[in-house]
């Protein structure tokens, strides 16, 4: 077959191919064009996901009639002043977007500057082009797209369901209305309802504002924000705290130099960030903006400009880490602020379940709770040192009361592992056997501390703690775990971990193959104060073990990181090894669930919880406290 030249008509659906994917990518490019145009209010109609209809009218500079004829060439543009792609400072530059749509759809735009007497409008049918004459608009841009790949309806079979389209084009505009909080957007959509963004300030409240209008105030209230600078690049925007997190990165919104972009460098600095917070399933919420000299990124390296290339990517990673992770440890530990509505979700059907039920007040502080009637007999009697008679708190429930005359002797062979000797504090650990929170009230400096002054221990699990306006609920073991892996990582950036010697080292049986490749793995071990050796065919010797660990259930660690030894492949990091193997002895030498706490030891915990990075959550991702407010008390008990 001879050479020959394409048809024009034929190259521009080529083009289109490249540029509209799909209604979202054709609405993205026409509002990119509003926003360069300077359009401080931009009105979007979508109808049938957009194939049917997509309508863009804005208040920007307009053109005028020779500027029309112009706009539907391709490679016509006026957003490059010179011939340097390195210099560009506007959202489009390439001039293909108006042509490659028009080239597959029914187009249609109407413009009149701000300065003109009249508009004008132009239409493109296929690719074929109309003649420009007068038209009736008020100054700005009227951009009209019907019966979008009606050209190519090969196309079509490649679209998703209206539904589908239509999310996927709301979600462009959200991510420029998030890039241009100034700008008032208003979108219709099919049978939804118009939404309306208002315009806000440019500055840091102003941004939070338009997040809190696109994205919800939920993510508002659970985001941190953040600012830093690093050799000429800003980074700037809102972090999602570690206990708010997504299934998928979809709510990662990123944008570079005011461009909605999909970076892996960005990504990938983010899950880093993270990596110590979050679960490997778990993704936070993001919106982040970063701001770079234009001539250190590329942003011509993608048909729809969603991809950008760094000059100095180390630069961009080692910033967007640094100010990500000063962000997440700096102050006190805070949780996700949802837990308190979705609590009372839960509790109000229940409530409405009792019905008529007389609510039954126990004399624990103040602290009240719904039954039928008093369970029986429910001061039950309580073992006691000798000579002591006392009634005792319901099964599940034990005061903090360090006044109480009636705590048991110490046994340590009932608590293993201390909090003493993971916090270094030297605690005697007996357990409380009984003490009423009602008789000795926690002390004031301790109410005003951020996490409180323990009131109670559920369960023999939770920590309950009373703040100045309202009520702290920790998670003991997850909380104790993230204190032990803190601990374990600063002790070996300082000096490495101090090791403890077993008397009669341990034989751990294990599968063969398992065994293999934990010992495979002892120098990176050793660094963690874990010294193993081979012991025969599928059985491990342990000879040293982290003192910081105690008395930990040591088989049970060897055997979990024998399950996750095959995940330690060579392509990741030996320190996203390391860390791997840090988080598993911190959730194995912590205080478990279950473990009766005396008061001390639990105000001790809260405080140490206070000082220590990240605190707002375990290793696994999961919060390590919920806190209630007075006023979220009041809306469980419907007071309000």
């Amino acid at each position: 077959m001879p050479l020959r030249l394409l048809p024009s008509t034929l190259v521009d659906r080529i083009a289109a191919g490249e540029v509209v994917e799909r209604p979202a990518a054709a609405l993205k490019e026409i509002v990119e064009n509003a926003l360069d145009a300077g359009a401080t209010r931009i009105e979007i109609v979508i109808d049938g996901g957009g194939r049917r209809l997509m309508r863009v009218t804005d208040d920007g500079g307009g053109m005028s009639a020779a500027d029309l004829a112009l706009c539907v060439e391709r490679h016509a543009t006026s957003k490059l002043d010179a011939e340097d792609l390195m210099s560009i400072a506007t959202l489009g530059f390439r001039g293909e977007a108006l042509p490659s749509i028009g080239a597959v759809a029914r187009l249609a735009i109407l413009s009149r500057p701000k300065t003109a007497s009249g508009a004008h409008e132009i239409r493109v049918e296929a690719g074929v082009k109309s003649e420009v004459r007068p038209a009736a608009l008020g100054p700005g841009t009227r951009v009209e797209v019907r019966d979008l790949f009606f050209a190519t309806p090969a196309r079509l079979k490649f679209l998703k369901s209206e539904r589908a389209e239509t999310a996927a084009a709301i979600d462009a505009v959200r991510r420029l209305a998030l890039a241009r909080p100034e700008v008032a957007f208003t979108v219709v959509a099919d049978e939804r309802a118009p939404v309306t963004w208002p315009a806000r300030s440019a500055d840091a409240a102003g941004r939070r504002a338009r997040i809190a209008d696109v994205l919800g105030h939920e993510v508002a209230r659970n985001a941190l924000d953040i600012e830093g600078m690093r050799e000429g690049a800003r980074l700037f925007g809102l972090a999602g705290l570690p206990t708010y997190s997504k299934a998928n990165s979809l709510s990662q919104y990123l944008f570079v130099n005011g461009r909605p972009v999909r970076d892996k460098v960005l990504i990938g600095a983010i899950r880093a960030a993270y990596s110590d917070l979050l679960p490997s399933d778990r993704h936070p919420v993001t919106v982040l903006f970063l701001e770079v000299d234009p001539q250190d990124v590329d942003v011509n390296v993608h048909p729809a400009k969603i991809e950008v290339r760094f000059r100095d990517a180390g630069n961009i990673r080692a910033l967007m880490v640094r100010t990500l992770t000063e962000a997440l440890t700096a102050g006190v530990p805070r949780t996700a602020t949802t837990a308190a509505d979705r609590l009372a979700e839960l509790v109000r059907p229940g409530m409405e379940r009792a019905g008529a039920a007389a609510p039954f007040r126990a004399p624990m502080g103040g602290l009240d709770w719904r039954q039928s009637a008093p369970p029986s007999d429910w001061r039950q009697s309580w073992a006691r040192p000798e000579g002591w008679e006392a009634p005792a708190t319901p099964d599940g429930f034990a005061a903090a009361d360090q006044g109480d005359p009636f705590a048991a002797p110490p046994r340590a062979s009932e608590f293993g592992l201390g909090l003493g000797l993971g916090l270094g504090l030297g605690l005697d650990l007996a357990p409380a056997a009984d003490a009423r929170a009602h008789q000795a009230p926690a002390q004031a400096d301790a109410i005003d501390r951020p996490l409180g002054a323990a009131r109670a221990q559920l369960h023999e699990t939770y920590i309950v703690a009373q703040t100045q306006d309202g009520v702290v609920i920790v998670d003991q073991h997850a909380a104790h775990e993230r204190i032990v892996y803190e601990k374990l990582k600063a002790a070996i950036e300082r000096d490495g971990l101090a090791r403890q010697m077993l008397l009669v080292p341990l034989v751990i049986d294990l599968d063969p193959s398992e065994a293999v490749r934990l010992a495979e793995r002892t120098e990176a071990l050793a660094r963690f104060g874990l010294v193993v050796e081979p012991f025969g065919p599928g059985a491990l010797l342990v000879r040293e073990v982290p003192a910081l660990i105690g008395e930990a259930d040591v088989p049970a660690l060897i055997r979990e990181l024998a399950e996750h030894a095959a995940e330690w492949d060579d392509d990741l990091p030996l320190e996203r090894r390391l860390l791997h193997v840090a988080a598993t002895m911190a959730c194995h030498g912590s205080v478990r669930a279950g473990r009766r706490l005396r008061p001390e030891e639990m105000n001790a915990l809260l405080r140490e919880m206070e000082r220590t990075p990240n605190a707002g959550q375990c290793n696994h991702g999961r919060p390590t406290f919920v806190t209630l407010s007075l006023a979220d008390v009041e809306k469980l008990f419907a007071r309000r």
